[in-house]
């Protein structure tokens, strides 16, 4: 990881990231947080809604967008905002692809704004959104 100053950022950085979803994920997930809904954790259940199997947790799916702005921006960043909106499911196995893109900045705040979207490895967008970071000074980064 690196450490990138605000005047390093430019409108138009892009970073891309991808992952499988698998079931461990979705089951740590699920304990760490302590939602137990059965659309993420009864097959059974799973099965009999309109999406015809489990799917992952949406937050889980957004949570991925961190670890590419970390990518995007470096390690002086830290979010102050962030939007979603959920518009496709993504299931366990499921690759997605999560791509964020700089779109503008306020350098009288030291502000970032970012799209953020997660797509699933068919092509469907499954969340869209927009970051806000704030990015500081770290005197000496040792990164």
């Amino acid at each position: 990881m690196i450490y990138k100053t605000f005047e390093e950022i430019k409108v138009g950085d892009r970073s891309v990231w991808t992952r499988t979803v698998t079931e461990s994920d979705v089951v740590i997930y699920a304990g760490l947080i302590g939602d137990r809904g059965p659309l993420h954790l009864d097959d059974e259940f799973a099965s009999k809604t309109r999406f015809g199997a489990r799917l992952t947790y949406g937050m889980l799916n957004a949570g991925y967008i961190g670890a590419t702005l970390a990518q995007l921006l470096g390690t002086g960043s830290a979010y102050v905002a962030q939007n979603l909106r959920f518009t496709a499911p993504v299931r366990i196995g499921d690759n997605v692809l999560v791509e964020t893109e700089v779109t503008a900045k306020d350098e009288e705040k030291r502000r970032v704004f970012v799209r953020t979207t997660v797509s699933r490895g068919d092509g469907v967008l499954a969340i869209e959104g927009e970051a806000e970071l704030f990015i500081f000074r770290v005197e000496n980064p040792a990164v």
